[in-house]
């Protein structure tokens, strides 16, 4: 039986549609306009065939954005082999964003509890995402990052009218997960409002951080662009039995 938890009503699903992320990343040229052209293809998706279903949503998309962080290491880390030169940091930042993303996942897992067709694509639309998303970072990893920015902004915005959900009533506000409380080091009452809080505020700082690396990788500043501040985070990922 599917999990209804995170089931918006249809005032939900109006306002998730007409809502506007608030843009922190103007578009120039066409790489960027590129980027926020294919974001909101992909949210124009995601509205069609997962907006019904917050979690069945929460799921497939934090499998999606998991996947910018690794591919980004993978190659950062290889281009400085071959060029003998230091990552400047950029390697462990993208592969904790990875982590991130995929703590966000199995966070959900435990709220939504995915039937086996869920799983099904999550195994389909990671695979094609996996090897589009590493082709546009070889023709342009300025697009990419710029890409995730957008990403990023959706996400916030979604996260925003989930949080508005709770508020209201129109979602009920159980208890965290476990695995939610221990890794972003939450009180034993925390619940899902306080999980929803801390997964905005982590999808704002890779928002920020991955603007700001598309734009040094286009050799323009980044406008003195402040970075969101990230939730503390365990240091180990399970708990100790």
């Amino acid at each position: 039986m599917a999990n209804s938890i995170l089931t918006p009503d249809a005032r939900a699903l109006a306002d998730e549609r007409a809502a506007q992320p608030v843009i922190h990343h103007e578009p120039h040229g066409f790489s960027d306009r590129f980027a926020l052209g294919f974001t909101k293809l992909l949210r124009f998706s995601a509205d069609t065939f997962f907006a019904k279903r917050y979690g069945h949503r929460a799921i497939v998309l934090e499998t999606v954005a998991a996947v910018p962080g690794m591919v980004g290491a993978m190659f950062t880390h290889l281009r400085c082999l071959r060029w003998m030169r230091d990552d400047e940091g950029w390697i462990r930042t993208l592969m904790e964003e990875a982590e991130n993303e995929r703590m966000h996942l199995m966070t959900f897992i435990e709220i939504a509890k995915p039937t086996w067709f869920e799983r099904m694509v999550i195994l389909g639309v990671q695979g094609v995402f996996l090897v589009g998303f590493s082709i546009l970072y070889l023709v342009s990893a300025r697009t990419a990052h710029r890409v995730v920015g957008y990403f990023e902004e959706e996400a916030v915005t979604s996260y925003t009218l989930y949080l508005q959900e709770i508020d209201e009533g129109r979602s009920p506000n159980i208890p965290a997960p476990a695995i939610a409380k221990h890794y972003w080091k939450m009180a034993d009452d925390a619940t899902l409002r306080d999980v929803v809080l801390v997964v905005r505020a982590d999808e704002a700082h890779h928002r920020d951080v991955n603007h700001g690396f598309a734009s040094s990788l286009g050799g323009k500043p980044d406008g003195g662009l402040t970075i969101a501040p990230y939730p503390a985070h365990a240091t180990e990922l399970r708990t100790v039995a």
